[in-house]
């Protein structure tokens, strides 16, 4: 079996590293806990469990730290999503306070494991900068730098209320393009390389007796007595607890789905000219917001900066390239040394309703099964603390954690946001009944897809670059949604709940389980030049954002 293509993007570290290489599953196991999910949640988890003298399997369907992990930009910080001022709202004070504690916790555990592991994966310990990006938040007639200083101000106060005494008010940005401050420091935030951090927990994995297997897409988990996950050639691998990890539940058909909703976000990463800007961590507070770390080279003339955001509905753009515009200009104008451009990628990230994760036991199922997701774009911070937090639940062990992240939880506040995110869902059924563009399939473009109507089907047709066209259902075997074509990373995204299936239909990101159904394969018309033309393509470099990188 080959691993399925994840989209036509690569990141830094899938570009630069290589993930750990695991068999597929092919026979029945028996362990303590099965984990499905190999990205750094289910790792992590594994991890905390072994020590703890557990029997565990971690199943993956494609290699490890694959999709999101591997899609990541790595930091590890106590700077959340939703700021600490709204979180007192939502969840009170203590609430911010143990959410605070949390990603505390979690960072300290991350140095920890790779201090006593001896992991190598270029681990640095540095200072994360919360700032304005003289955008007005909903404040008017005032300038924006008293704009900005209240607001920041304001979190500041929630940040100490919530146990971060650490964290202070600078005067000035270390980044001369963005004005002279106000920021927000907070010290001592990490971040790494993620493939060779999740590689170092997966081989400590092994050593301890567990077991990996990649490669193996899980088509059924059932928990109670006779818990198990099965994997799609029909092998078991039966336990006493299962973790589900991927992302977004593949588990779950509606009770989380409808607390959460999957956004895009894009990456690029430029040449940078070394010791031009504070090696730290940097956030504004624009909606959509961007996010900036840098990567350092030692043997190279110049570092990477990745610089990431314009989030939006997974499968609700439909010209994505936009996205890397808008950000390439953003970089462009905030850091103007900025050189060629030779990465760019996109990511899911989960956002729940209330602005804090999913973690712990799967409503509605049995009280073996858990999961963790809703993890935003604090997913390696929320990936330790899920090890640290379901690592207790199922030893037995008590964790004042458990209650915040409860997944069943109802949260009246945020009922605004619930119902605006749902009211987006159900939106997205239309169509269901909009008319579908034309079906004449000649005029799609090679490497291109779209959807049509054909009678009372909708059809998801691709044509690869020699002319073949394959046809798919185009409608989503989660919840019956429509898939858009995704012309950046050649797949199908369902705009419902985010679920994601590659060119030729096969599922990629939950939380479907399953492919999109086979209708036909049409190969193209043969022609004399067919293979002078096939043997051009396969050498062609493409300049625009559809294409395979120019990595240096």
């Amino acid at each position: 079996m080959t691993t399925l293509n994840q989209g036509e993007s690569t990141s830094i570290w899938t570009t630069k590293e290589d993930s750990l290489k695991f068999p597929i599953l092919n026979e029945d196991i028996n362990v303590d806990v099965c984990i499905v999910g190999g990205g750094l949640a289910g790792l992590t988890t594994a991890y905390i469990l072994s020590k703890k003298g557990q029997r565990v399997c971690v199943l993956e369907g494609f290699d490890i730290a694959a999709e999101q992990t591997g899609r990541s930009t790595a930091q590890f910080t106590t700077v959340l999503d939703q700021r600490y001022f709204t979180l007192e709202i939502l969840h009170g004070l203590e609430g911010a306070r143990l959410a605070a504690e949390s990603h505390h916790a979690a960072i300290k555990e991350v140095e920890a494991i790779i201090r006593h592991e001896k992991i190598e994966c270029n681990l640095e310990k540095i200072n994360g900068y919360l700032f304005n990006s003289n955008e007005v938040h909903n404040y008017t007639l005032k300038s924006n730098h008293e704009l900005s200083d209240k607001y920041l101000k304001k979190e500041l106060e929630a940040a100490h209320r919530a146990g971060l005494h650490d964290v202070y008010m600078t005067d000035k940005i270390p980044l001369e393009t963005f004005g002279p401050g106000p920021a927000l420091c907070f010290p001592n935030q990490l971040q790494l390389n993620p493939i060779k951090y999740v590689n170092g927990l997966a081989e400590i994995i092994l050593k301890k007796g567990g077991h990996i297997y990649t490669n193996s897409h899980v088509i059924e988990v059932k928990g109670g007595k006779s818990a198990f996950a099965q994997v799609e050639n029909g092998h078991y691998v039966r336990c006493k607890s299962i973790v589900v990890t991927t992302n977004t539940p593949i588990n779950d058909l509606l009770a989380i789905h409808t607390k959460q909703a999957s956004y895009t976000t894009y990456v690029l990463g430029f040449e940078f000219p070394k010791q031009t800007i504070e090696n730290a961590l940097y956030w504004d507070t624009q909606d959509p917001y961007h996010y900036v770390r840098l990567v350092q080279k030692d043997l190279q003339l110049y570092d990477i900066l990745l610089v990431g955001g314009e989030d939006h509905r997974t499968g609700q753009n439909s010209d994505p390239g936009n996205c890397y515009t808008r950000l390439e200009n953003w970089a462009r104008k905030k850091f103007p040394s900025s050189g060629r451009l030779i990465y760019h990628w996109s990511g899911q990230v989960i956002n729940s309703v209330d602005g804090l994760a999913y973690i712990g036991h799967n409503p509605m199922d049995s009280e073996n099964v858990f999961v963790a997701t809703g993890q935003s774009g604090n997913g390696m911070t929320y990936s330790t603390i899920t090890g640290m937090l379901l690592s207790d639940l199922i030893t037995g062990r008590k964790n004042h954690w458990e209650i915040l992240y409860k997944p069943s939880r109802i949260n009246y506040l945020s009922t605004g946001n619930f119902l605006k995110e749902n009211i987006n869902t159900i939106i997205q059924y239309k169509d269901w009944i909009v008319e579908q563009q034309s079906s004449n399939l000649d005029e799609i473009p090679p490497n291109e897809g779209i959807v049509y109507r054909d009678g009372m089907r909708l059809i998801a047709a691709y044509k690869d670059k020699y002319g073949n066209l394959e046809l798919h259902s185009a409608i989503c075997p989660h919840l019956r949604g429509v898939v858009h074509w995704n012309t950046l990373e050649k797949s199908w995204d369902c705009p419902c709940h985010g679920s994601r299936f590659n060119c030729n239909g096969k599922v990629m990101d939950g939380p479907a389980i399953s492919d999109l159904k086979m209708i036909s394969s049409i190969p193209a018309q043969p022609y004399p030049e067919d293979v002078e033309l096939k043997s051009q393509h396969q050498d062609v470099v493409r300049t625009d954002y559809t294409t395979e990188q120019n990595i240096y």
